[in-house]
């Protein structure tokens, strides 16, 4: 392609961004789903986190599941203070504490949480992290989802995080983002890395 090919590509694609922006005049709370197999879902929900942090919005993370693990990320958001509630709500990975009923009823207080947070419009931004777990293992149904996020102030972010997002829920979404897994340290025998994983 020459020079005069490409300048001629890029005016019709600049052209083509600058009418989608003009049209976009909407703006609400978005409700944002990051799913799949692949790493990254609840590292993406907290860079968004940040940003709404950064422009003084305040934040609430409710961790479903992981609630066992400590985290670097949960002492550096815990930092911002009054901005920010943090919750480990869950007593760790299904896989651990193999007691469906008490995963249920963790996570059915951890619900409970939620459901406060969704209906204060003090906050900008709800994080939901591996949500979508709870709701594959029916510790949370996905209709109590749905209810308390449409119910929700106009203009409140609500990201959720986990493998196996339900199609009602992705059909419900603004947007959504499926990570996937092209390779992983730990099936090469190496454990998780600070910085990378806590």
């Amino acid at each position: 392609m020459s020079d005069l090919e490409h300048q001629a590509k890029m005016e019709r694609l600049k052209a083509s961004v600058d009418r989608r922006i003009k049209a976009a005049q909407e703006e609400k709370g978005l409700l944002v789903v990051h799913t799949g197999a692949g790493k990254g879902k609840t590292t993406a929900a907290l860079g968004m986190a940040l940003r709404c942090l950064g422009h003084g919005m305040n934040v609430a993370v409710v961790q479903f599941i992981k609630g066992a693990i400590d985290t670097a990320e949960e002492r550096i958001l815990k930092g911002f203070g009054d901005q920010v509630v943090f919750l480990r709500m869950g007593e760790g990975y299904t896989w651990e504490t193999q007691n469906r009923e008490r995963d249920k009823a963790v996570a059915q207080e951890a619900w409970a949480e939620v459901e406060k947070f969704l209906q204060d419009p003090s906050f900008g931004m709800i994080v939901l992290d591996e949500l979508n777990i709870a709701i594959h293992h029916e510790y949370v149904s996905l209709e109590q989802v749905l209810t308390a996020v449409g119910q929700r102030p106009p203009m409140l972010h609500v990201v959720i995080t986990g493998r196996g997002a339900k199609p009602e829920l992705i059909d419900a979404a603004d947007l959504v983002s499926e990570m996937k897994m092209i390779k992983h340290p730990f099936r090469n025998g190496i454990k998780a890395q600070k910085g990378i994983e806590f």
